[in-house]
């Protein structure tokens, strides 16, 4: 068992205390012990990180290009020794794990390329004989707080662009999932980057996290997680006037219409409702099927389920591992009582299961005659429960995806593409499938949802730089 610390100013450094991290899949192993950092280790963090951004935002640019593809090639690299590091610690499976961190190297590279693709416009004046050249710059310092779902992918989408545009980074990882969050940090203190740009500090949100949100020295907020916790911080950020930009949750719905193929139907959903066992923003957790085909697609969702495996996150049999802890067990199995008592009809699955290894185990479940009225349908639950609801015709299947306070992504399933253009137009959230899961998203294309699923601009792409840069127009007097 390792004891693993805080990196401050180019320095790894004990914290005030340590938690143990649990493996999920068997919970008689502790992986190691985690250093819970002080508020004083964050205000250092902060002011290391403010000292090493003004040497940094004037670095060149084949510096920043060489750090960020030697980061990314590393993790690429890696990616089969970190993904069964990342599976031990949060439970995805062996595959799950080895793409997340492929996927994560994959940020690093392409933003290694955005670095030498910054150009600036110029325009010329109402005014004649005036220049006009319109600049992006560092937003200085940014405070990063991210989940334990994704702890390598998420932010590594965060610190790319944060330090490919020439900012200084206060990272906060979820204290569920530390070892992956130690692994990136060290491959990063690896390279030619100045002390103290990247700094992470691990420990509890409402220790750590807020002395970050609350700081009048970072100048951007980036965070992923709850809406609640979303809002908080919105509070938090608004009083010092502080750049934010978040992602929360949401109820994605994947649409199925009478004229869809039902094999594909049946493998978009399962994938989309039970892959990472359901604990990702983008799961298809409500299932909205026309009446055509209701039945048939309920009747070959249940056989494809029954096939699932679930076991050990490293069983190269496991379809399905464990939730990531017994707090989110519990409140998968909460959520099942709710439904029940709430009127939905449990076919399969939901169970929780006592296999070889002691885990956080339970069987994917599937609801049908459940409605947007119930808490099944309105709450993120970030569990392997998907929820059937029942429709006429493709008019109140749009307007039952679009009956929910959430915006992130939503799917449908049909053969005519003048359904499909029609959804996508009128859909009411940021990402869009067709023929496709809710998940799966691309790092070179912006990512993000509407109404409580996001705040602020776009992650990813080329739309980060929004985020992570301030436009400064300049005017020049040429004659």
């Amino acid at each position: 068992m390792t004891q693993s610390h805080n990196y401050i100013d180019g320095h790894w450094v004990a914290g005030e205390s340590t938690v143990a991290n649990i493996n999920p899949s068997d919970t008689r192993e502790t992986i190691g012990e985690y250093a819970q950092a002080s508020v004083n280790q964050v205000e250092e963090a902060i002011a290391a990180a403010n000292r090493a951004q003004r040497q940094w935002a004037n670095s060149g640019l084949e510096q920043r290009y060489n750090a960020l593809m030697a980061i990314g090639n590393a993790l690429m690299a890696r990616s089969v020794e970190l993904g069964e590091l990342l599976c031990r610690e949060e439970g995805k499976t062996r595959p799950e794990g080895k793409g997340e961190v492929y996927r994560a190297g994959q940020f690093f590279t392409y933003y290694a390329a955005e670095v030498l693709r910054q150009m600036g416009e110029i325009s010329e004046s109402v005014r004649p004989g005036v220049e006009v050249q319109v600049t992006r710059e560092p937003v200085g310092v940014v405070g990063m707080i991210t989940p334990w779902n994704f702890p390598t992918a998420l932010p590594c989408w965060k610190i790319a662009p944060a330090i490919a545009y020439g900012n200084g980074v206060v990272w906060k990882p979820a204290n569920l999932t530390p070892a992956s969050a130690v692994a990136l940090m060290e491959i990063i203190a690896e390279q030619n980057l100045p002390a103290g740009l990247v700094n992470m500090v691990m420990g509890a949100g409402s220790k750590v996290g807020e002395a970050i949100i609350n700081s009048p020295d970072i100048d951007a907020i980036t965070f992923t997680g709850s809406v609640a916790t979303g809002k908080r911080i919105a509070g938090a950020a608004a009083a010092n006037l502080t750049k934010l930009q978040m992602e929360m949750g949401s109820k994605n719905p994947l649409v199925i219409l009478d004229d869809a193929d039902m094999a594909p139907a049946v493998a978009c959903a399962v994938n989309g409702a039970f892959g990472s066992t359901g604990q990702k923003c983008t799961a298809s957790s409500r299932i909205i099927v026309t009446d055509g085909v209701h039945d048939q697609f309920v009747e070959a969702m249940q056989a494809s389920m029954k096939s699932l495996v679930v076991g050990h996150a490293l069983d190269e049999k496991t379809n399905i591992g464990p939730a990531v802890d017994s707090g989110q067990l519990d409140q998968n199995q909460r959520y099942m009582k709710i439904a029940e008592e709430d009127g939905a009809e449990l076919v399969c699955g939901g169970e929780r299961l006592e296999l070889e290894t002691p885990g956080h185990y339970m069987n994917p479940a599937l609801f049908v005659n459940t409605n947007n009225d119930m808490r099944i349908n309105k709450d993120e639950v970030f569990g392997p429960m998907a929820c059937v609801i029942k429709v006429a015709d493709y008019d109140e299947a749009l307007a039952a995806a679009n009956d929910t306070q959430f915006g992130l992504t939503s799917s449908v399933i049909t053969q005519s593409l003048s359904r499909a253009s029609h959804f996508k137009k009128h859909a009411k959230t940021g990402c869009v499938m067709v023929n496709l899961p809710t998940s799966g998203t691309d790092y070179h294309v912006p990512f993000g949802g509407r109404k409580s699923s996001s705040f602020g601009s776009r992650e990813q792409g080329r739309y980060a730089a929004e985020f992570y840069t301030h436009v400064k127009t300049t005017y020049l007097k040429s004659e």
